[in-house]
């Protein structure tokens, strides 16, 4: 089995605005990025009889979470990002993409026609906290790679 770093991850967005890391080199906080997909990819019925069917979702709808510690300068270029974005649905809003990669094992994730979800939430408390920042996206490609034979 082998093992696993953070360090091996990287990430970027590109969007109008700028394009920028978001992977371990962003000030990632220990919670780090999360992709998840928005909905099912199949509905189950049963009949009244007993039978089944099955029905793909061709959705690959999701979002990406990336988590950033409240001291990481990316916070302050997604701000950037969101406030120019925020100008304009027609010319700028929603066209992000955004990649995540973990060199060592394989993965891949393509996120296409993405967009801000909302502005964060911040805290101000004793000990510094994490800022949040949701991308919806309306394309997620996944690849789970078999990580590297060594």
């Amino acid at each position: 089995m082998a093992s696993y770093s953070f360090a091996d991850v990287a990430a970027a967005i590109a969007g109008p605005g700028g394009t920028f890391s978001l992977g371990s080199d962003a000030g990632a906080a220990e919670e780090g990025i999360t992709v998840e997909f928005e909905e099912a990819a199949n509905k189950m019925t049963i009949g009244a009889g007993g039978q089944g069917m099955q029905a793909l979702n061709p959705s690959k709808a999701g979002k990406v979470t990336v988590r950033l510690l409240k001291t990481s300068p990316v916070n302050a270029q997604l701000t950037m990002l969101y406030n120019f974005q925020h100008e304009s649905g027609a010319a700028a809003w929603g066209l992000n993409v955004l990649t995540v990669q973990d060199i060592a094992r394989g993965d891949q994730y393509i996120c296409a026609q993405g967009a801000f979800s909302k502005f964060p939430s911040n805290v101000y408390n004793k000990t510094g906290s994490t800022i949040e920042w949701v991308f919806d996206f309306v394309t997620i490609d996944p690849l789970l790679g078999a990580g590297l034979s060594l």
